[in-house]
């Protein structure tokens, strides 16, 4: 199948499924910005329970903005603050430290752009995984179209109705286990094994 999604910010569980079990991967580039989506925000485990990270955003006098003409608000330290929540939710995990030292300097780093933020998570995760996956961008905008499978919705977490299998979470004894959370919860839980995971959630 191809697989049409949104580059979202380090992608939900479902949504990497989606591109781990697709053949063929295409990034929707043309659609218009949505507030209140995954691609700025993503989810994790803290130790108070479900944690939503949210990337500031430079809102635009335009009604109407393209996602990938959205810039990035860098009056707010946020990718320090980011980090800092990633540590406090995931240090005691069995796999943080071990690809702390390749996602680290994403929030380091200054992305003026949203989309090339995203971009930067999906190549960076793509690594983290052991995987390839080279993704086509659309050139216009489709409502529908009947040569890709729409995983659009994924950006949406209210609209994601998948149900995970439970792994063991850093305070599952605490909060009990935490569905779809961002692809990070499950990298740091359970390493490469995440790939193994991540082809066999239903869709």
């Amino acid at each position: 199948m191809n697989a049409l999604l949104y580059p979202t910010y380090f992608p939900s569980i479902s949504h990497y499924a989606a591109m781990v079990q697709a053949e063929q991967v295409t990034f929707e580039m043309e659609d218009h910005f949505q507030k209140q989506t995954n691609r700025n925000r993503t989810y994790i485990y803290s130790p108070n329970g479900i944690q939503l990270l949210n990337i500031p955003i430079v809102h635009s006098k335009q009604n109407r903005q393209k996602t990938r003409d959205v810039q990035i608000e860098s009056a707010f330290n946020w990718q320090k603050q980011h980090f800092k929540s990633l540590e406090a939710g995931y240090r005691s995990s069995p796999f943080f430290e071990y690809f702390e030292d390749d996602i680290q300097p994403l929030f380091q780093q200054n992305h003026n752009y949203l989309m090339d933020l995203n971009l930067a998570v999906f190549e960076l995760v793509n690594n983290c995984l052991g995987i390839a996956i080279s993704a086509e961008k659309t050139t216009e905008y489709f409502h529908e179209n009947l040569a890709f499978v729409d995983f659009r919705e994924l950006a949406n977490g209210k609209k994601d109705m998948t149900v995970c299998e439970p792994y063991t979470q850093v305070f599952g004894e605490k909060h009990g286990f935490i569905n779809n959370l961002s692809i990070l919860d499950l990298l740091f839980n359970e390493g490469r094994y995440a790939l193994d995971y991540l082809k066999k959630v239903q869709l």
